[in-house]
């Protein structure tokens, strides 16, 4: 399967401080990503680097397995929606569409046009007197009518209230079965991801975690529950939580073959849990890492 993002080694440092370390990963083509992690983990420094705004301090990273983030293929090839949906808030969004247009070939002006037209939003208003949520769709609209083969998007629901932000998802779902355009994006709403994405990359503390089909992360988690210390030294067995009670520990593994898995009573976990243990465990390294500084 072909690759549209690939990292090796990557390192990006800011001073003293680690952004992303020894960050390794896959993304297959035709992938809809959630990025997850706190906030500082480092999803915003990965997404600026895949997009070319950003130099990795050491490492490799190539798109569509033979560009360079910033080349001019990658640029041509790639949409890019920061933070705050960054417009140029003078200027009316018929006239942002314009400019697009202009820039990009394959910008696709019905879609836009009509998409924003469904939306309710004036094409002839400045971009500065539409609200928050509205700014963000406008500038969800320009960079899918671009019609990328990747789409990067960071907290592209943030500023969109409940209805809005199903409709965008239903759009994205929309564009992604109809151009087989990969797509990432960071959200804090793993409930929300679960319904769009086949894929998850999870960032502690600038390291991945987690990179893998939602299918094949779920399959390998597994409660179980058993005395305390019984799978401390089980070789195929990662714990990542475990939660003492008064007889048993409940354990949340990962395992390498789940034939290693045979004669011990398991259950499956779900996303949400398997995320939130590996946050949880992050924050307890952070506080270890605090304490041994003192």
């Amino acid at each position: 399967m072909k690759s549209v993002v690939t990292t090796t080694n990557l390192q990006k440092s800011y001073k003293n401080k680690l952004a992303l370390n020894d960050f390794t990963i896959d993304v297959p083509a035709g992938a809809v990503v959630a990025l997850v992690g706190p906030n500082g983990a480092g999803k915003t420094t990965l997404l600026d680097i895949i997009a070319g705004l950003l130099s990795p301090t050491s490492g490799e990273v190539q798109l569509f397995e033979k560009a360079n983030p910033g080349s001019l293929e990658a640029l041509q090839r790639i949409s890019f929606v920061a933070q705050n949906s960054p417009l140029n808030k003078t200027t009316s969004v018929i006239d942002a569409m314009r400019v697009t247009k202009l820039l990009n070939v394959t910008f696709d002006w019905e879609y836009a046009q009509g998409r924003l037209l469904r939306l309710q939003i004036p094409l002839k208003r400045r971009i500065g007197k539409l609200s928050g949520g509205q700014q963000a769709q406008v500038a969800l609209t320009l960079a899918i009518a671009r019609r990328p083969d990747l789409l990067l998007l960071d907290e592209p629901l943030s500023s969109l209230d409940s209805l809005a932000r199903q409709q965008f998802l239903s759009e994205l779902m929309t564009s992604v079965a109809t151009t087989n355009m990969s797509v990432i994006f960071s959200s804090h709403s793993i409930s929300e991801l679960e319904k769009v994405c086949d894929h998850l990359i999870l960032i502690v503390d600038g390291e991945v975690k987690l990179c893998d089909s939602m299918e094949s992360i779920i399959e390998s988690h597994r409660m179980i529950a058993c005395a305390p210390g019984e799978l401390d030294y089980h070789q195929d067995i990662e714990i990542i939580e475990r939660k003492l009670g008064t007889r048993f520990a409940t354990h949340l593994i990962r395992a390498k073959n789940l034939l290693s898995l045979s004669g011990l009573e398991s259950k499956p976990s779900n996303l949400e849990n398997i995320v939130l243990a590996y946050l949880r465990r992050g924050q307890e390294v952070e506080a270890l890492r605090a304490s041994a500084e003192l």
